[in-house]
């Protein structure tokens, strides 16, 4: 049977205030011994009063303006009910039907199409607790650092067709909290959680059946793999009786790969919302509004097709170098060292300066990225115009490629030149003089039966030889030189 998918997404997200969505407690869960960052407020003490955070409201407002949502001009608060031990108010502070953020989009790239994905809604709750219960489930503990926690959550209609998509859109929506710089959003450690709504339907078809709501899911892998267990499981359930007839709450289990039943899903109506009574509404000037979406940063997508087209660099090189603001800038403070440099005074020419600049892309996503990662960028000692001369030694040939990672490593370590570097290092490349001869001669006198299978025409022999001479030139030689050194004195 051909049935189609209909997915869609909320994605709750942890701001990263200083303080929690309605008390002064530091918003430190997970960095601090559990149940050590409350007070009465968070911890519901009858008598007190929430005080909403005013920069949790402006970087929900602006992750609307990234999103290309509609900014409320009146919006308010309201009160969730339900019971549960990680809610110590035996309610949620949230919003239902005037949130901060109304419709907007986002635009991925899925199999190297653009898909638009539509955002129904953004609104601004507060986290609950954190339930950590035994093997056994014998007993539950509990942390309260995290009740209170600033929580935005992002919620798709139903545009998504499949597993993939969905998972490249919260990739997507990753990069872009963290271009925000309004939350670290990672997965893992429960800053960004996920629930999958999904359905589905003949493909001709318009009709939305009873959705499975897939809850919590911590990683990007697990959401699809859950959406894929979904689909296989509903498509068998559609074999056998038909679509479901209600909607339900299901568990993913990482060990297994499979959901499982948790309960039938509550509708708006099981929360008994009714409007926040210690919290006034909220009304927005014109000029608040825009000042929300003044300012943006460049957005993710934005980021990777400008590099794309700027530097002619490929999308996989561009997709790296965003997900590492750092990196992404190094490379561009490289490029414009490159381009500064007095070609005549260097030696190379306009058209080469192009294979330079991705030569540097190359370069700054293996070596820069690997002696820098974890670093903080004001600690690197590694400067762009010291690297763009590395770039320019590599092209000319003064220094083999092989011989990069190192000198990269004493860059990073003494922040000195490549030029002196290269020289203490002995890494000067080795190329067309008696050395490199006598270093190929050598070679060929100590193997004579790899010689006999160069004659033959054996083409793996030939680098067997040459990884032999770079051996002897701990990686110095010229390996174009080398090579045709190889072939000429066997041949003599």
């Amino acid at each position: 049977m051909e049935l189609e998918a209909v997915i869609g997404l909320e994605i709750h997200v942890q701001l990263k205030t200083a303080s929690k969505m309605f008390c002064s407690c530091a918003n430190i869960f997970g960095t601090v011994e559990p149940n050590s960052a409350v007070c009465p407020i968070c911890m519901g003490y009858p008598g007190t009063l929430p005080v909403p955070n005013g920069t949790a409201i402006e970087w929900t407002q602006r992750a609307g303006a990234a999103l290309n949502c509609e900014l409320a001009a009146d919006s308010k608060f309201d009160r969730k009910s339900y019971f549960y031990p990680d809610l110590p108010k035996a309610y949620q502070i949230s919003q239902l039907d005037q949130p901060f953020c109304g419709e907007g989009g986002l635009d991925i790239i899925v199999g190297g199409e653009r898909v638009r994905v539509e955002i129904e809604r953004i609104h601004l709750e507060e986290d609950a607790a954190k339930n950590t219960h035994s093997e056994d489930s014998s007993y539950t503990l509990i942390d309260y650092n995290r009740a209170g926690t600033p929580l935005m959550e992002i919620v798709t209609k139903p545009d998504l067709r499949s597993p993939e998509a969905a998972k490249v859109f919260l990739q997507e929506l990753q990069r872009i909290m963290r271009a925000l710089g309004i939350s670290d959003a990672d997965m893992e450690k429960g800053q960004m959680r996920c629930d999958a709504n999904i359905s589905l339907r003949e493909p001709s078809s318009t009709h939305l059946h009873p959705k499975t709501e897939i809850k919590n899911i911590n990683s990007f892998r697990f959401v699809a793999k859950g959406l894929e267990y979904e689909i296989e499981r509903q498509t068998k359930l559609w074999e056998a009786s038909g679509p479901p007839q209600e909607q339900s709450t299901r568990g993913y289990d990482a060990k297994t790969g499979t959901t499982i039943a948790q309960r039938t899903k509550e509708e708006v109506a099981d929360y008994r919302y009714f409007p926040e009574p210690d919290i006034p509404s909220f009304s927005f000037s014109k000029q608040q509004l825009a000042a929300a979406r003044a300012g943006l940063p460049e957005l993710p997508l934005q980021h990777r097709t400008r590099l794309m087209r700027q530097y002619g660099i490929n999308d996989q090189q561009a997709q790296l170098l965003v997900d590492n603001p750092d990196l992404a800038g190094f490379f561009e403070n490289t490029v414009s060292e490159i381009e500064q440099l007095d070609q005549d005074e260097v030696g190379i020419t306009a058209t080469e300066v192009k294979k330079l600049v991705k030569k540097a892309g190359n370069m700054i996503l293996r070596e820069v990225r690997q002696v820098t990662d974890g670093v903080p960028v004001d600690e690197w000692k590694v400067s762009a115009a010291n690297f763009a001369e590395l770039v320019v030694l590599v092209f000319k040939g003064v220094v083999n490629q092989s011989a990069v990672g190192q000198v990269v490593a004493q860059m990073q370590e003494t922040g000195g030149d490549p030029d002196h570097i290269i020289d203490n290092l002995g890494l000067a490349q080795v190329s067309g003089d008696d050395e490199l001869t006598k270093h190929v001669q050598d070679v060929i006198d100590a193997n004579p039966e790899v010689v006999e299978k160069v004659k033959a025409g054996k083409e793996s022999a030939i680098q067997y030889l040459l990884g032999q001479v770079m051996a002897r030139t701990k990686g110095a030689a010229n390996p174009g030189e080398a090579i045709k050194l190889i072939q000429q004195l066997i041949n003599d």
